[in-house]
Parts: structure tokens; C-alpha cells; sequence
């Protein structure tokens, strides 16, 4: 049996590649019955049936997998965020970083459409792109016709698996017609009544770009929490987690427990009051729900 990975799926068929050809294969009857659905991303083993048509016999182990877009093993993901229309939206942000931080996928954020901004508009900007920084995540910014995108981009990507994410409307599809000019992906169109974007893709492939690999597919706009228990949030915001191992009890939710350290980091400005008032709110989400059966 060979070995490969999943790169394409679409209508049932799933394209392996393997040292540089495409089989197509369907997924073993016996995985609809486990529940078991193959992913674009999956390192699989497959049988070979014919000419160019196989069955894959086996998935391995994830390292991760998203639903929205259903891809596996996937490495970093860039956050596009426009700063204006739609505006910059920071608990969809930190939402995105979250559910990053617990699947261990890596964010960069990009900022885009920053030559919209009015000049007073800039200095706010800047603030938040030090906020990120500081707590230890890449950031970007790019805008409208930006020559120096590419340069800016196509060093993160070598090695890895990338895939898109970001409200729609923001400039994914134009960023991924700037990595891949092949594609000529018709770039989204913002709706004036509605104030967002139309998606414009409806399938998963990963395409080989510059030494990585990156999903075709900016078809997602939110992530939810369903995967989350409460203890773990505080591990999905990498400054609220460095502080808490100073907290005095042990599984601290910083909320009313005494002698919180991330309350008081909070309280000397250590810690962005937003960044936690939105840890507080995502915990409640999380207390809230409803349990899974």
C-alpha cells in the first residue's frame, strides 16, 4: 500500500497526492460506519484499483482539525482583518486567537485596507497592532495595490500548511489571488445594506505555494467554542496563562477567587483590560452552553 496526502476534496473523491501525482480515491465504506469522515490535510494509506483510481485504506493520526473549513493538520493560520468596512472588530479577533490557540495552530494577523483610515484613525491602529504584538503574536498590515505584499507573506508559508480566516468582506479572496494569480478567485463584494461580504469559494484544496502549503478556501467567517472546557481557556491567551502561575490557587478562573494574579496584572494595566473583559465574557459562553450528549 501507498502512502500520501489528502489535497483536494470534492463530491465524494478525494485527490492524494503522492511524489508528485494526484490519485483520486474514495474513503473505505467501513469509515462512514465509525463516524469517520477523511480530510483534506489527512496523511493517508491507499490501494491503487485500477488506473488513477484508488481507495484509502487508512488516516493518520491528526495533529489538529478544524470544521470550518474542514482541514486537518494545519500549522498557522493568517487572521485577515480589515480596519475599515467592516471595521476592526477585536472580540471577533480574540475570538479567532482562542480557538487558534486551542487546535495549537499559529495566528498572524494582517491587517488590511489601512489606506481607508482618516489620519486620526491611524494612531488607534497602531495602539492595537502594539497590543498584539506585545502579547507575542505576528501582525501585519497591508492595503489597497500594497507591491510588498508578497515579500511581506510568502516567507511565513515555506514548510507549513496555512489556511485563511477572517470576517468575510476583508480582502481573504484578494489576498489568496495575490498568492495564487491561477486561481483568479472572484473577490468578494461588499454589500451596503448589509455591511458584509459575500463568500465566494465553496470547496477545500491545498495548493503549493512558495515551499508551504495554503487552503483554498476563505469560506469561513466564526469559530465557536464547543471544543473548549473552562479550565482551558485560560490557556488560550497567552498573557492571561503566563500570569496565572502566579495566581496562589491552582485552577484560578480570575474571576473571584483572592489573590488573582491576572486580576491584579489587569488592575496595573499588565494586562488589557479588553483582552480580559472579553476572556470573561467567552468563559460565561463556555459556562453557559449547553452540554454536549
Amino acid at each position: 500500500m501507498a502512502t500520501g496526502q489528502i489535497r483536494k476534496a470534492l463530491s465524494g473523491f478525494y485527490y492524494v497526492y503522492d511524489d508528485g501525482q494526484v490519485i483520486q480515491t474514495r474513503g473505505r465504506g467501513v469509515f462512514r460506519k465509525r463516524g469517520i469522515t477523511p480530510l483534506v490535510g489527512d496523511f493517508v494509506t491507499y490501494e491503487v484499483e485500477g488506473n488513477n483510481d484508488g481507495t484509502i485504506m487508512e488516516i493518520e493520526e491528526r495533529k489538529n482539525e478544524l470544521v470550518r473549513p474542514p482541514i486537518s493538520n494545519v500549522d498557522q493560520a493568517i487572521l485577515v482583518f480589515s480596519v475599515k468596512e467592516p471595521n476592526f472588530n477585536t472580540i471577533l479577533l480574540d475570538r479567532f486567537l482562542v480557538v487558534l490557540e486551542s487546535f495549537h495552530v499559529q495566528p498572524v494577523i494582517l491587517l488590511t485596507k489601512m489606506d481607508l483610515l482618516e489620519e486620526d484613525e491611524v494612531a488607534t491602529i497602531q495602539s492595537y497592532q502594539k497590543q498584539y504584538e506585545a502579547i507575542g503574536y505576528d501582525v501585519m498590515t497591508t492595503f489597497k495595490d500594497d507591491s510588498s505584499l508578497l515579500d511581506k507573506i510568502t516567507p511565513l508559508l515555506a514548510n507549513r500548511t496555512t489556511v485563511l480566516a477572517g470576517q468575510s468582506g476583508v480582502g481573504k479572496s484578494t489576498l489568496l489571488n495575490t498568492l495564487m494569480p491561477e486561481l483568479d478567485l472572484k473577490t468578494g463584494i461588499i454589500s451596503e445594506h448589509l455591511g458584509r461580504g459575500k463568500h465566494t469559494t465553496r470547496h477545500v484544496e491545498l495548493i503549493e505555494v512558495a515551499g508551504g502549503l495554503v487552503a483554498d478556501t476563505p469560506g469561513f467567517s466564526s469559530f465557536d467554542f464547543d471544543t473548549i472546557e473552562k479550565e482551558e481557556l485560560t490557556g488560550c491567551f497567552p498573557e492571561i496563562q503566563r500570569t496565572s502561575e502566579a495566581c496562589k490557587f491552582r485552577g484560578c478562573l480570575h474571576v473571584k477567587e483572592p489573590k488573582c494574579a491576572v486580576k491584579d496584572a489587569v488592575e496595573s494595566g499588565e494586562i488589557e483590560a479588553s483582552r480580559y473583559e472579553h476572556y470573561l465574557q467567552f468563559l460565561q459562553e463556555i459556562i453557559d452552553r449547553k452540554p454536549r450528549y
